[in-house]
This record gives structure tokens, sequence and C-alpha cells, in this order.
């Protein structure tokens, strides 16, 4: 379970790139009222139905999913978030339903913000509703991103753009903490199907695998394995909000 820590998240900034893209009167506005809280992998913070009271900031090397039910029992993947953004309640006004599970992808730090005082923030600064409505907007092209992505490119393709996806967002270099298993929950698909795309990349020397983690060897390689659907989202994000997407030299302040 999630376990706060009780403390103001005001006396430094946390390692969010949202919460950093701030200026100093909007994040002056919020400070008083984030506080962190470390949160460990398979964490839920919501089932579908629940009421939305708290926006979750992953910092550092945390992600969070987004994970759809279906009537067969199995749930599916849609996006990952972390520190370039924040879950639950972004543009919502009062505390409605989520839609969709939303769990703790890899465990670590987060900020928590409750969405009433999100909200009367808002109501006194038209840039701050501007900078959440555009997170918004990026968050929505993940999606259909997520969408086109599943329907025309190959599981190779996919599997090493989740990877590359993965890595952006950690501080761990070239270690990606993913298991077969969720990678298969990522793409949807059977934990045989993405076994055998592994021991091919583990043949070519792309990468190894390690206890509950890959190791890369050749960034490169996997680079020119996997479609092009991450980089239109970065490509989207710059455009949107620059420098909220992770990049190399925000990776590991």
């Amino acid at each position: 379970m999630i376990a706060p820590e009780n403390t103001p998240a005001d006396a430094e900034r946390p390692f969010n790139n949202l919460l950093r893209r701030l200026n100093a009167s909007d994040f002056a506005l919020i400070a008083p009222h984030l506080v962190r809280e470390e949160a460990g992998s398979n964490d839920l913070l919501y089932n579908p139905g629940e009421d939305v009271e708290i926006v979750h900031f992953p910092c550092g090397p945390s992600l969070a999913s987004y994970l759809v039910p279906n009537e067969d029992g199995r749930d599916v993947e849609t996006i990952l978030v972390g520190r370039e953004g924040a879950v639950g309640g972004i543009v919502s006004e009062g505390y409605l339903p989520a839609y969709t599970r939303i769990m703790v992808k890899f465990g670590g730090p987060f900020v928590r913000l409750h969405v009433g005082k999100l909200d009367a923030a808002k109501a006194r600064s038209a840039t701050l509703r501007n900078v959440f409505a555009r997170y918004a907007d990026c968050m929505l092209a993940q999606i259909f991103q997520s969408t086109a992505c599943n329907a025309i490119h190959s599981i190779e393709q996919r599997t090493a753009k989740w990877i590359i996806s993965a890595m952006e967002r950690t501080d761990g270099d070239d270690v990606v903490p993913l298991t077969h298993e969720q990678l298969a929950t990522l793409l949807g698909v059977g934990r045989s199907y993405i076994s055998r795309v592994i021991q091919t990349f583990k043949a070519d020397g792309v990468l190894k695998t390690r206890r509950g983690s890959i190791l890369v060897l050749n960034r490169d390689a996997l680079q020119m394995r996997a479609c092009l659907c991450n980089e239109s989202v970065k490509n989207h994000f710059e455009e949107v909000l620059r420098g909220v997407y992770p990049t190399n030299e925000t990776r590991s302040r």
C-alpha cells in the first residue's frame, strides 16, 4: 500500500517535470497541499467507478499505468505515465468516477494533491489551467498513438517501443525493471509471445534479462527494432509542453 509521509512537498520542488514546468506563482498555489508518498509496484490507485479524489504525480523513476478491464477478466494496459505527468483528476471538475484501473507500475516516490485543492488553484490561475489542459492533450495523444500502434505494428516493434518508453522514464540507465509478464500485459498478448521476442533480442545482442528486469546492451539496435510511435508522442509533447517529456539530460537529477 502507499505510505504517505505527511510532509509538504514545497521545501524542494519534486522531481516531476509537470510540476517543474509550473511558474513560481502557480506552484505556490498548490505547494502547501502537496504530500510526498512512497508507492510499491502493483499498488492500486483507482478501480473503475471509484471517485477520483487525489491526483498522483510520479517522481523520478516511478511509473503508473492505465489498465482497461475486459469481459474475459484480463486488464489491457493503455499508456504509461512517469515524471512527465500525473494520473487521476487532471482536468475533471469534482470527483468524477475513474473509467480505468490505475496502478503503480514501478514503485518509488510520488506526490499527491487533493482534486479540490487543484480545482481551487485552477480557478485562481489561467496559466495553471492552461498547463494542465495542455498535459491532458498530450495524454490523449498517447492514447490515440497507442491505439494505432496496437492495430498496425508487430509484437517485436511494440516490445522494443515499450522497453524504450520505460527506459526514458527511469533513473536506472539501461536497466529496466520489466518482467516478461509485465511486457505481456503492456502488449495485450500471451507471455509465450513475449518470451520468443525477448529470446530473439538476446540472441542478437540487443539485451539480456536479469531477475525481474531487462538490461539493454545496444540501445541503437533496440531503437531500430521499434516503431516510431514513441517518437511521435515525444514530438507532440515538445510542441505542446516543451521540456516536460523525459530526456537524457533530465534522467538522473
